[in-house]
Protein backbone atom coordinates (compact mmCIF):
# COMPACT_ATOMS: atom_id res chain seq x y z
CA UNK A 1 0.00 0.00 0.00
CA UNK A 2 1.30 3.44 -0.91
CA UNK A 3 1.88 6.18 1.66
CA UNK A 4 -1.04 8.14 0.21
CA UNK A 5 -4.34 6.33 -0.23
CA UNK A 6 -5.25 5.94 -3.91
CA UNK A 7 -8.83 7.26 -4.18
CA UNK A 8 -11.54 7.52 -6.85
CA UNK A 9 -14.25 10.14 -6.33
CA UNK A 10 -17.82 9.15 -7.08
CA UNK A 11 -18.82 12.03 -9.35
CA UNK A 12 -22.43 13.15 -9.84
CA UNK A 13 -21.57 16.38 -11.75
CA UNK A 14 -23.07 18.43 -8.91
CA UNK A 15 -21.98 20.82 -6.19
CA UNK A 16 -21.36 18.25 -3.45
CA UNK A 17 -19.05 16.27 -5.72
CA UNK A 18 -17.17 19.44 -6.65
CA UNK A 19 -16.78 20.41 -2.99
CA UNK A 20 -15.65 16.90 -2.07
CA UNK A 21 -13.10 17.13 -4.89
CA UNK A 22 -11.61 20.28 -3.38
CA UNK A 23 -11.52 18.65 0.07
CA UNK A 24 -9.75 15.55 -1.22
CA UNK A 25 -7.16 17.61 -3.06
CA UNK A 26 -6.40 19.43 0.18
CA UNK A 27 -5.92 16.14 2.08
CA UNK A 28 -2.23 15.12 2.19
CA UNK A 29 -3.23 11.50 2.90
CA UNK A 30 -5.04 11.18 -0.45
CA UNK A 31 -3.86 10.75 -4.01
CA UNK A 32 -6.86 11.35 -6.25
CA UNK A 33 -6.84 8.96 -9.20
CA UNK A 34 -9.93 10.13 -11.07
CA UNK A 35 -13.68 10.58 -11.20
CA UNK A 36 -16.13 7.68 -11.40
CA UNK A 37 -19.63 8.23 -12.79
CA UNK A 38 -22.65 6.12 -13.65
CA UNK A 39 -24.62 6.97 -16.78
CA UNK A 40 -28.04 5.95 -18.01
CA UNK A 41 -27.22 3.41 -20.74
CA UNK A 42 -30.19 4.51 -22.87
CA UNK A 43 -29.80 8.29 -22.68
CA UNK A 44 -26.05 8.58 -22.11
CA UNK A 45 -26.70 11.11 -19.34
CA UNK A 46 -25.62 11.21 -15.71
CA UNK A 47 -28.06 9.29 -13.56
CA UNK A 48 -30.56 11.47 -11.62
CA UNK A 49 -28.87 14.77 -12.56
CA UNK A 50 -29.63 14.14 -16.26
CA UNK A 51 -26.44 15.93 -17.38
CA UNK A 52 -25.09 15.34 -20.89
CA UNK A 53 -22.05 13.10 -21.29
CA UNK A 54 -20.18 15.84 -23.14
CA UNK A 55 -20.55 18.21 -20.19
CA UNK A 56 -19.50 15.48 -17.78
CA UNK A 57 -16.32 15.00 -19.81
CA UNK A 58 -15.79 18.75 -19.91
CA UNK A 59 -15.88 18.76 -16.10
CA UNK A 60 -13.24 16.04 -15.91
CA UNK A 61 -11.04 17.95 -18.35
CA UNK A 62 -11.49 21.15 -16.33
CA UNK A 63 -10.53 19.22 -13.17
CA UNK A 64 -7.50 17.71 -14.91
CA UNK A 65 -8.54 14.18 -13.95
CA UNK A 66 -9.36 11.00 -15.85
CA UNK A 67 -13.03 10.07 -16.01
CA UNK A 68 -14.22 6.49 -15.64
CA UNK A 69 -17.77 5.79 -16.78
CA UNK A 70 -20.11 2.87 -16.21
CA UNK A 71 -23.36 2.55 -18.18
CA UNK A 72 -26.34 1.24 -16.21
CA UNK A 73 -29.78 0.15 -17.39
CA UNK A 74 -32.84 1.90 -15.98
CA UNK A 75 -34.24 0.45 -13.83
CA UNK A 76 -31.13 -1.27 -12.51
CA UNK A 77 -31.50 -4.10 -9.95
CA UNK A 78 -28.86 -4.06 -7.24
CA UNK A 79 -27.18 -7.28 -8.46
CA UNK A 80 -26.83 -5.78 -11.94
CA UNK A 81 -25.53 -2.52 -10.51
CA UNK A 82 -22.85 -4.27 -8.46
CA UNK A 83 -21.84 -6.51 -11.36
CA UNK A 84 -21.36 -3.59 -13.76
CA UNK A 85 -19.58 -1.42 -11.21
CA UNK A 86 -17.29 -4.30 -10.27
CA UNK A 87 -16.43 -4.89 -13.92
CA UNK A 88 -15.56 -1.19 -14.34
CA UNK A 89 -13.57 -0.97 -11.11
CA UNK A 90 -11.56 -4.18 -11.18
CA UNK A 91 -8.91 -2.90 -13.64
CA UNK A 92 -8.54 0.27 -11.57
CA UNK A 93 -8.16 -1.73 -8.36
CA UNK A 94 -5.51 -3.87 -10.06
CA UNK A 95 -3.78 -0.58 -10.89
CA UNK A 96 -3.71 0.43 -7.22
CA UNK A 97 -7.03 2.17 -6.45
CA UNK A 98 -7.80 1.50 -2.80
CA UNK A 99 -10.89 3.52 -1.90
CA UNK A 100 -13.92 5.42 -3.16
CA UNK A 101 -14.92 8.86 -1.88
CA UNK A 102 -18.44 10.26 -1.82
CA UNK A 103 -19.97 13.70 -1.37
CA UNK A 104 -22.80 12.61 0.92
CA UNK A 105 -23.61 14.85 3.88
CA UNK A 106 -26.15 13.39 6.31
CA UNK A 107 -28.26 10.47 5.04
CA UNK A 108 -27.16 7.50 7.13
CA UNK A 109 -28.98 4.91 5.00
CA UNK A 110 -27.20 6.16 1.88
CA UNK A 111 -23.86 6.05 3.67
CA UNK A 112 -24.48 2.48 4.85
CA UNK A 113 -25.31 1.47 1.28
CA UNK A 114 -22.07 3.05 0.02
CA UNK A 115 -20.02 1.41 2.76
CA UNK A 116 -21.57 -2.01 2.12
CA UNK A 117 -21.00 -1.58 -1.61
CA UNK A 118 -17.33 -0.70 -1.08
CA UNK A 119 -16.83 -3.59 1.33
CA UNK A 120 -18.33 -6.03 -1.17
CA UNK A 121 -16.02 -4.67 -3.87
CA UNK A 122 -12.97 -4.76 -1.60
CA UNK A 123 -12.53 -0.99 -1.38
CA UNK A 124 -12.17 1.49 1.45
CA UNK A 125 -14.45 4.52 1.66
CA UNK A 126 -14.19 8.22 2.46
CA UNK A 127 -16.85 10.88 3.12
CA UNK A 128 -14.96 14.20 3.26
CA UNK A 129 -18.09 16.36 3.77
CA UNK A 130 -19.92 14.11 6.21
CA UNK A 131 -21.75 15.87 9.02
CA UNK A 132 -21.36 19.42 7.72
CA UNK A 133 -24.23 21.79 8.58
CA UNK A 134 -25.91 22.29 5.22
CA UNK A 135 -26.79 26.00 5.34
CA UNK A 136 -23.25 26.94 6.30
CA UNK A 137 -21.85 24.55 3.71
CA UNK A 138 -24.09 25.93 0.95
CA UNK A 139 -23.04 29.48 1.81
CA UNK A 140 -19.39 28.40 1.83
CA UNK A 141 -19.79 26.84 -1.62
CA UNK A 142 -21.26 30.03 -3.04
CA UNK A 143 -18.66 32.24 -1.36
CA UNK A 144 -15.87 30.11 -2.86
CA UNK A 145 -17.04 31.02 -6.35
CA UNK A 146 -18.79 27.75 -7.13
CA UNK A 147 -21.36 28.21 -9.89
CA UNK A 148 -24.04 25.62 -10.55
CA UNK A 149 -27.43 25.25 -12.19
CA UNK A 150 -30.35 23.25 -10.82
CA UNK A 151 -30.92 20.48 -13.37
CA UNK A 152 -33.53 18.47 -11.47
CA UNK A 153 -36.09 19.41 -8.83
CA UNK A 154 -38.74 17.51 -6.93
CA UNK A 155 -42.00 19.40 -7.61
CA UNK A 156 -43.51 17.94 -4.43
CA UNK A 157 -41.09 20.18 -2.52
CA UNK A 158 -40.08 23.00 -4.90
CA UNK A 159 -41.98 24.92 -7.54
CA UNK A 160 -41.06 23.66 -11.03
CA UNK A 161 -39.65 27.12 -11.81
CA UNK A 162 -36.65 26.25 -9.60
CA UNK A 163 -35.38 23.95 -12.36
CA UNK A 164 -32.79 25.95 -14.27
CA UNK A 165 -32.13 28.45 -11.49
CA UNK A 166 -28.55 29.19 -10.44
CA UNK A 167 -27.39 27.85 -7.10
CA UNK A 168 -26.75 31.16 -5.39
CA UNK A 169 -27.66 33.23 -2.33
CA UNK A 170 -30.99 34.24 -3.85
CA UNK A 171 -31.88 30.58 -4.29
CA UNK A 172 -31.07 29.79 -0.66
CA UNK A 173 -33.31 32.64 0.47
CA UNK A 174 -36.13 31.47 -1.81
CA UNK A 175 -36.19 27.86 -0.61
CA UNK A 176 -39.41 27.00 1.25
CA UNK A 177 -39.29 26.12 4.91
CA UNK A 178 -38.07 22.58 5.41
CA UNK A 179 -36.13 22.36 2.15
CA UNK A 180 -32.49 21.49 2.72
CA UNK A 181 -30.09 24.22 1.48
CA UNK A 182 -27.92 21.55 -0.15
CA UNK A 183 -30.84 19.50 -1.47
CA UNK A 184 -29.67 16.62 0.71
CA UNK A 185 -33.15 15.06 0.79
CA UNK A 186 -33.48 15.05 -3.00
CA UNK A 187 -35.16 18.47 -3.27
CA UNK A 188 -32.83 19.36 -6.16
CA UNK A 189 -29.70 18.32 -8.03
CA UNK A 190 -27.15 20.50 -9.79
CA UNK A 191 -24.56 20.75 -12.55
CA UNK A 192 -21.37 22.62 -11.60
CA UNK A 193 -19.82 24.76 -14.33
CA UNK A 194 -17.28 26.67 -12.25
CA UNK A 195 -15.47 25.95 -8.98
CA UNK A 196 -12.04 26.16 -7.38
CA UNK A 197 -11.26 22.62 -8.58
CA UNK A 198 -11.68 23.56 -12.27
CA UNK A 199 -8.92 25.13 -14.35
CA UNK A 200 -11.51 27.25 -16.19
CA UNK A 201 -15.31 27.65 -16.21
CA UNK A 202 -17.47 25.57 -18.54
CA UNK A 203 -19.62 27.86 -20.65
CA UNK A 204 -23.23 26.66 -20.71
CA UNK A 205 -26.75 27.90 -21.44
CA UNK A 206 -30.06 26.69 -20.10
CA UNK A 207 -32.20 24.55 -22.36
CA UNK A 208 -35.69 23.10 -22.26
CA UNK A 209 -37.53 22.44 -19.01
CA UNK A 210 -39.55 19.20 -18.94
CA UNK A 211 -41.44 17.09 -16.40
CA UNK A 212 -40.69 13.38 -16.46
CA UNK A 213 -41.06 10.53 -14.00
CA UNK A 214 -42.32 12.77 -11.23
CA UNK A 215 -39.42 15.25 -11.46
CA UNK A 216 -38.79 18.49 -13.34
CA UNK A 217 -35.58 18.70 -15.37
CA UNK A 218 -33.85 21.63 -17.01
CA UNK A 219 -31.37 20.76 -19.74
CA UNK A 220 -27.94 22.38 -19.63
CA UNK A 221 -26.24 22.86 -23.00
CA UNK A 222 -22.66 23.74 -23.94
CA UNK A 223 -22.63 27.38 -25.08
CA UNK A 224 -20.79 26.46 -28.28
CA UNK A 225 -23.42 23.84 -29.09
CA UNK A 226 -20.89 21.00 -29.10
CA UNK A 227 -21.59 17.75 -27.31
CA UNK A 228 -20.10 14.28 -27.25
Amino acid sequence: MSARQQVLLSWSSGKDSATALAALRADPAVELRGLFTSLNAETGRVAVHDVRRGLLRAQAAAAGLPLFEVALPSPCPNFEYLARVREALEPLMEDGVEAMAFGDLHLSDVRRFREDQCTELGLGHRFPLWGRETRALAEEMIASGLQATLTCVDPKVLDPSFAGRPFDAALLDALPEGADPCGENGEFHTFVHACTAFRAPIEVVRGERVERGGFVFCDVIPRDGADQ
